[in-house]
């Protein structure tokens, strides 16, 4: 095994093949260790988060490096069959590329069984192992930006079914009218990993037939009857719900979500009296508008800008930030565009009455899993305050608020695959500026700076689990900084990841500024040898 750094809190185990990653995966959920919250198994790794209070991360690879990982994983879970239409747009490349027909390509694919090795990318994403080995193609050159939900594809010797619409490089075989994922049932993911899978050919698609669509993995706001509520007047450019995210998903292919600042968001809850995990809403750039329906008590941290009171008889005034504002029926509070970071955070005393979805009231923005995003005129009502609840005294705003036009700099640990870049990317990294781009959004900080970093390694990574933090490094050069919403697993490098204690500012830096990386480690993997195999 070789043990690579992540984070602080998360490592990454890679092995020789898929066969040694699902039996360390295996033998991680039969005996699993204290302090560690999550696995994320992939083709050839193991992402593994863990609590550094309760375990380091000596001891995690003390204890990883002793399993056996030379065993065979049973793979004889629930049968699965998915009808396909082969009509896709790549079968004649794929074909082409295998030296075969359409007809075989078909022959090969739908003859063998498949297994959910591991899930990522999407929520309910399955990566399928175990089918023809001669169907073994690469993924294509150029991406495309949408590939309709349904579609069966291949890339490498996988194959996979997407869940949803969503930009991908994989080569399409045809399209399945059977949803991958489906919030109306018990689990939403029709795949789970140990579930077998076996292709049919279903044969044309009918002409009055058209891609099927992805189910809608969001809900819509409550509309409140005659209960204390808030109206939305204006959204801005972006408002959704966000709590501390749904961690614990990753076998269904969800990532955490949550409050891109996770600081702002527990001081708006401690301002009115909340639970430090409520939802809020998070609001990107202010011109946001709400009105109160019934008296409130509402709170708004975060970003620094101006925010305004009008009430019932037109008069206005400014009101302060970082602490609790009673507002009256008829009370419109509005939220100007920020001077100093880009993301508020309003709570309301008791919190909002809207529906979890697993377990959390985060909106997953890749994903679309989660309440949709706020829009003029919803409704949104309001719970009443629990026993005992205390707002909270007044408290100042982050200091470090990151400003349009200035230099941000982000603490990074190194690693995992910092080894795929050239000698000079890590020097590179931290030496030159980079600035934050208009494509930049909860996915991810897209980046740009005058020289692009140099892979050393152009091979085709296998897909593995990434982090919150992550800085990707794909065929540009042009880092992406990873976000609350980045997808669960990717393809590309990550040279490095922003450390935990800089996510919060990360999460404020606005389009223009200019973003520094400072390496707080060295990177330094670790090689430990194959348990021995004991025999009776």
């Amino acid at each position: 095994m070789r043990f690579l750094p992540v984070n602080t809190d998360a490592l990454l185990v890679e092995l020789d093949d898929l066969e040694q990653t699902l039996a360390l995966f295996a033998a991680l959920q039969t005996q699993p260790i204290p302090g560690v919250t999550e696995l994320v198994p992939a083709a050839r790794t193991v992402l593994v988060i863990f609590r550094p209070e309760a375990v380091t991360r000596d001891a995690l690879i003390a204890d990883i490096g002793s399993r056996d990982t030379s065993g065979h994983v049973a793979r004889d879970g629930k049968l699965v069959e998915i009808p396909v239409h082969y009509n896709g747009e790549d079968l004649d490349d794929v074909a082409g590329l295998l030296g075969i027909t359409r007809d075989e390509v078909v022959r090969r694919h739908t003859g063998g069984t498949y297994s959910v090795a591991f899930t990522g990318f999407a929520p309910g994403f399955a990566y399928l192992s175990g089918g023809d080995p001669t169907l073994d193609v690469p993924r294509r050159k150029t991406p495309r930006t949408r590939i309709p939900a349904g579609a069966v594809a291949l890339a490498g010797t996988f194959s996979g079914v997407y869940p949803q619409a969503s930009p991908g490089g994989w080569q399409i075989l045809g399209v399945t009218p059977t949803p991958m994922w489906d919030l109306s049932r018990d689990t939403p993911a029709l795949l789970q990993p140990g579930y077998r899978v076996r292709f049919i050919d279903a044969g044309p698609l009918p002409a009055a037939s058209d891609t099927p669509a992805a189910t809608a993995s969001a809900s819509a706001p409550r509309m409140a009857g005659g209960s204390p509520a808030i109206d939305v007047v204006a959204s801005g450019l972006q408002a959704v719900f966000q709590d501390l995210g749904r961690p614990g998903q990753a076998r269904q292919g969800v990532a955490a979500s949550g409050a891109m600042d996770r600081g702002a968001l527990r001081a708006a809850n401690r301002l009115v009296g909340n639970a430090p995990g409520d939802a809020c809403i998070e609001i990107v750039y202010g011109g946001f508008q709400m009105r109160a329906h019934g008296a409130c008590v509402v709170a708004v941290t975060g970003a620094r800008g101006e925010l305004t009171l009008r009430d019932t008889s037109g008069a206005s005034w400014s009101v302060p930030g970082h602490q609790a504002i009673a507002l009256n029926d008829g009370d419109t509070l509005s939220l100007g565009q920020p001077d100093a970071g880009i993301r508020y955070y309003l709570a309301v005393r008791g919190g909002f009455d809207i529906e979890p979805v697993l377990g959390s009231r985060s909106t997953d923005t890749l994903a679309r899993v989660g309440p949709e995003p706020l829009a003029a005129g919803d409704r949104i009502g309001i719970l009443p305050a629990g026993q005992g609840a205390i707002v909270g005294a007044p408290e100042l705003p982050a200091a470090d608020l990151p400003v349009q036009n200035t230099e941000v700099v982000l603490d990074v640990v190194l690693g995992p695959r910092t080894d795929w870049c050239d000698a000079d990317a890590v020097a590179l990294l931290s030496r030159q500026a980079w600035t934050v781009t208009p494509q930049s959004n909860r996915v991810g900080i897209r980046l740009n700076g005058d020289t692009p970093l140099q892979r050393a390694n152009h091979a085709e990574l296998p897909s593995e689990g990434t982090r919150k933090g992550s800085i990707q490094v794909p065929a540009s050069g042009q880092p992406v900084l990873f976000l609350a919403d980045h997808p669960l697993t990717g393809g590309y490098p990550v040279i490095g990841s922003v450390a935990p204690w800089h996510l919060d500012r990360a999460a404020q830096i606005p389009i223009g500024a200019r973003v520094r990386f400072n390496p707080v480690s060295d990177f330094v993997p670790v090689d430990v040898p194959a348990a021995p195999v004991t025999t009776n």
